[in-house]
């Protein structure tokens, strides 16, 4: 699923044609890179994509001023369809990545075991800043934001105080993960 797909074919749905500096200054405007996986960098790749799928098409340019010829696009009827499937889609599927962090947990360096715990304290600090720094930035905007805007902020927030506590029960248990490893690198072990 492209969150970036869903924001450039409803901006131009709801909004009408658009080019692509007035989509990522609406992709500002509504902070998508604080509770989505839009950067405004990726913006100009995606409309670029989008047009050769013909979801989208250039209906003109424009001159302003000093500033670049800039196209315009609108969405065709390709485009209109495709968005309302993308909407349902999004609602219906759950997204959580794997972690690498996880693949590399089952695979410890037993020379290395000892890096583990303050690896791990890192992380948890890391998160717990994260964490930090999202709620008060999420103060800082709550004004401007929607009531789902503020929602899927939230859910954010839910995710990283799951990771911190999952994280705080790795830490904790880390000692018998250590010994658990290293029986079983010992079983396995051939007897020299």
């Amino acid at each position: 699923m492209s969150s970036i797909r869903i924001f450039i074919l409803s901006a131009l749905s709801e909004r009408g044609p658009m080019h692509g500096h007035h989509l990522r200054l609406l992709a500002e405007e509504e902070h998508l890179d604080l509770w989505t996986d839009i950067t405004p960098g990726g913006l100009y790749g995606a409309i670029k994509r989008l047009a050769a799928e013909g979801l989208i098409e250039e209906i003109r340019t424009e001159k302003v001023g000093s500033y670049p010829t800039r196209k315009v696009w609108r969405i065709t009827d390709a485009g209109s369809s495709t968005l309302s499937s993308l909407k349902i889609s999004a609602l219906r599927e759950i997204v959580i990545r794997p972690d690498p962090f996880d693949l590399a947990i089952t695979r410890l360096d037993p020379d290395r075991f000892d890096d583990l715990e303050p690896v791990i304290a890192a992380r948890l600090a890391s998160l717990k800043a994260m964490l930090t720094d999202y709620e008060t930035h999420m103060r800082t905007v709550a004004r401007y934001l929607s009531l789902a805007e503020s929602l899927a902020m939230r859910h954010r927030v839910v995710r990283l105080q799951a990771e911190i506590a999952w994280h705080e029960e790795l830490a904790a248990r880390s000692p018998q993960l250590i010994l658990d490893e290293k029986t079983r690198r010992t079983s396995r072990d051939p007897a020299p």
